[in-house]
């Protein structure tokens, strides 16, 4: 595999959550990814856009969103970028607290830690940042790599 890397900037849109989907899959589809490995990178971007588009920018067409694809010999790096007020890590609630297990939203980021090797969230006051790396061949021995 070569090293790549491409990037768009997106409207705060819906569309912009489905561009994100379908890039994202084309791009795991042709470095090799199996199909569950390209549901799981899909499903990730999917999610990131969206926190990104309705909760970082909250819709405003203003503000934009970027989305990085890299990918090297060993890893598929997706950056994925907002211009909200960033996010405070420590209030996202816990999918799977009882008091949140019937809820219908707020599993997003514990979806995308899940589906990825590693994750990487670095907010400010000018937006937030999530890194999701995917491991070519999986994640390294021992497991997977503890996410931020």
């Amino acid at each position: 595999m070569t090293e790549h890397r491409v990037s768009y900037t997106l409207d705060s849109t819906l569309e912009t959550v489905e561009s994100a989907e379908r890039s994202a899959s084309e791009l795991a589809t042709e470095i090799g990814f199996d199909e569950d490995q390209v549901m799981q990178i899909s499903m990730a971007v999917r999610e990131a856009a969206i926190n990104a588009v309705l909760h970082g920018n909250a819709y405003d067409p203003g503000k934009k969103v970027s989305l990085d694809f890299e990918t090297t010999a060993r890893d598929m790096i997706i950056t994925i970028r907002d211009q909200g007020p960033g996010l405070d890590v420590s209030k996202i609630p816990d999918p799977l607290a009882p008091e949140n297990l019937l809820k219908t939203s707020g599993r997003g980021i514990f979806l995308i830690r899940s589906f990825m090797d590693e994750v990487h969230i670095h907010p400010s006051k000018t937006g937030t940042e999530i890194k999701l790396v995917k491991h070519v061949g999986g994640p390294p021995a021992g497991g997977k790599e503890a996410s931020q």
